[in-house]
């Protein structure tokens, strides 16, 4: 047995800033997948995953408010080698555990909203209430938005935390322009990335920068992107990534300090953090690829979309 693929998300824009209710645009990264399989032969990642699932069946059965899962099922399928069987990265910022959580619900749920009806806010809502609460059991506390990108596998426009919908992109174009993922080889988590935004966000100052720069041209960003304004879009990643290296240093692996900072003086790429930071992917925006490549020549780059 294998379940269908789900695939790595990426957060575009909105890393911290959808915690406080502003914008977020996540879209699905098919160059990553994982699906749900039974063997009978665990190998040693198969044990772990398989440990791992018997871990989530546990969370999910005490945790198990309204969530409408064939639990029994699952604890069977367990038993007889269930393990996600998976090619995303963890912690690197691109949905490992909500690939995970996406298969599970999609497997086991009762009366599962599908992507192939009306999905409505009310639909959206509902299924990223449940898969907050199912990946609550990865991150202690999750906005339920990663499993629900691979899940629907569709881009997601977040608004606020009450209004999200269902967005296209404008289709990529064979241009010189990119944005792509810088490995830092660091794998990065999520909680105690959180617990540094959590804290900084009891300073005014800091929670006035969120409101006023950090909003401002994480929205002016989104707009441009969807609106395949280019230009536009250039200017408002670089100032965002310029109040990213100011504010956000805790979230940026030091080795990557010097770095960041070089695109913004030669502008030959600008970079931004990949979901929580720590380590993982960073995000990086160029208007000339080739050129990007050859600066950032000792590092492994994966490409993500073409304007």
């Amino acid at each position: 047995m294998k379940g269908p693929l789900f695939y790595a998300k990426i957060l575009l824009f909105g890393e911290y800033g959808i915690i406080k209710d502003s914008k977020g645009l996540a879209i699905p990264y098919n160059s990553f997948q994982g699906a749900l399989k039974v063997s009978p032969n665990l190998n040693e990642k198969e044990n772990l995953s398989n440990q791992k699932l018997f871990d989530f069946y546990n969370y999910l059965k005490s945790n198990n408010n309204g969530l409408d899962l064939r639990l029994n099922e699952f604890k069977k399928d367990i038993e007889r080698g269930l393990n996600f069987d998976s090619s995303i990265p963890q912690g690197y910022g691109v949905g490992s555990s909500g690939a995970l959580v996406a298969a599970v619900y999609d497997k086991y749920a009762n009366n599962k909203i599908t992507v192939l009806e009306n999905l409505t806010r009310d639909k959206l809502l509902k299924l990223k209430a449940i898969f907050s609460q199912m990946e609550s059991f990865f991150h202690g506390k999750s906005s339920g938005l990663d499993p629900l990108n691979s899940y629907l596998s569709i881009p997601i426009l977040i608004n606020s935390k009450n209004n999200i919908e269902a967005t296209g992109i404008p289709s990529q174009k064979e241009g010189k322009g990119a944005v792509f993922l810088l490995d830092s080889e660091m794998v990065g988590e999520t909680q105690p990335m959180v617990n540094i935004f959590m804290n900084k966000m009891k300073n005014e100052g800091f929670r006035k920068m969120i409101d006023q720069d950090f909003a401002r041209y994480t929205d002016a960003c989104i707009d441009d992107f969807l609106q395949g304004n280019a230009k536009s879009l250039f200017r408002n990643v670089k100032n965002l990534s310029r109040v990213v290296l100011k504010h956000f240093k805790p979230m940026i692996p030091n080795s990557f300090h010097q770095l960041w900072q070089e695109g913004l003086e030669t502008n030959d790429y600008y970079l931004k953090l990949c979901g929580s930071g720590g380590g993982g992917y960073i995000l990086g925006f160029t208007q000339d690829f080739e050129k990007a490549k050859k600066t950032l020549k000792n590092y492994k780059l994966e490409l993500v979309y073409r304007f």
